[in-house]
């Protein structure tokens, strides 16, 4: 299993990615497409057409890793959202790597989804709990 800081986050394509792509293909994707910064050392997460298989895509301060889960049977869950990528909690990412349906899970009362944080100047920001 991964082991991720709270900073890394997860994006997955909504969309089927060509599984003949390698870093090259889906870094493109990632830069021009989700228009995000593939050497942040966050996780971009791909399927192909059949669900069945899952890229990862990840910077490691001095090269690319390239990981791939191949499901020798059953299909990823498809992950929803309004834009080509959707950003996902670190506990969606380990059920979903686990087959475990995501749309029939609730976080309980205590989990927040978002946080307040007060600077020292008096300021206010929004935070998202993974």
């Amino acid at each position: 299993m991964l082991s991720l800081p709270a900073s890394v986050r997860v994006f997955v394509a909504r969309e089927r990615v060509d599984f003949r792509k390698g870093i090259d293909g889906l870094y493109a994707i990632v830069r021009d497409h989700f228009r995000e910064d593939a050497l942040s050392g966050h996780l971009y997460l791909f399927f192909n057409k059949r669900r069945d298989r899952l890229k990862i895509l990840v910077w490691d301060r001095n090269g690319f890793w390239l990981l791939l889960k191949r499901l020798e049977s059953g299909t990823f869950e498809h992950v929803e959202g309004p834009s080509e990528r959707v950003e996902i909690g670190r506990a969606q990412l380990a059920m979903l790597l686990d087959g475990i349906e995501t749309k029939n899970t609730k976080l309980r009362k205590h989990f927040g989804r978002e946080v307040r944080i007060r600077s020292r100047d008096g300021s206010e920001r929004a935070a998202t709990a993974p």
